[in-house]
């Protein structure tokens, strides 16, 4: 230990300058150290020197604590004791009442809570199937507009077509009147 903690000129200078004695005025602090230390050797009772000091005597200076102030609050109350359990009773009466209420209460926000999930279930599917439908809708718009294109050209192509066969017409019986 000499090692980790080396001594220094001041160190051994300090401790000359000390005296061996206790200061003539202690501080506050001290004085209600030694005071504690004083009052808790002297509760154990008997000589503090003959009874080492260890888990029995603190043991035994704690219940003869204990004991005493048993004694005071016996001296100062008397204890009623059919109306301290008529007392804790009734506040466990009032207790389970408001635990049954409470319980009541859980349920009724419980089942509300269900309904307004289902509530939104109900929307949520609502609104899928009105997703669903406006997808198809739109879909058969597509279509419909898509057809009817197609119907104008097929429109088109038909006058094309009587277009073409009456010019084919026009030109056999020209070709018919030459080969003659």
């Amino acid at each position: 230990m000499s090692s980790m903690y080396p001594r220094t000129k001041e160190l051994s200078r300090t401790r000359k300058s000390l005296p061996d004695s206790p200061p003539s005025s202690p501080s506050p602090t001290a004085k209600n150290f030694r005071h504690d230390r004083a009052s808790r050797l002297d509760s154990g009772g008997g000589d503090s020197k003959a009874e080492p000091l260890g888990r029995t005597s603190s043991y035994t200076r704690r219940e003869t604590r204990l004991a005493a102030l048993n004694k005071q609050e016996d001296d100062t109350s008397p204890r009623d004791y059919k109306k301290m359990y008529e007392d804790a009773l009734a506040e466990n009466d009032k207790l389970k009442s408001r635990l049954d209420d409470s319980k009541h209460e859980l349920t009724k926000i419980r089942s509300q809570l269900d309904k307004v999930n289902q509530k939104q279930d109900r929307i949520a599917e609502r609104s899928t199937v009105l997703e669903s439908e406006k997808r198809e809708k739109q879909a058969l718009e597509k279509r419909v507009t898509d057809m009817e294109e197609e119907l104008k050209v097929l429109t088109e192509l038909k006058s094309d077509n009587q277009r073409l066969k009456d010019e084919n017409g026009a030109l056999i019986r020209v070709i018919s009147k030459l080969s003659k």
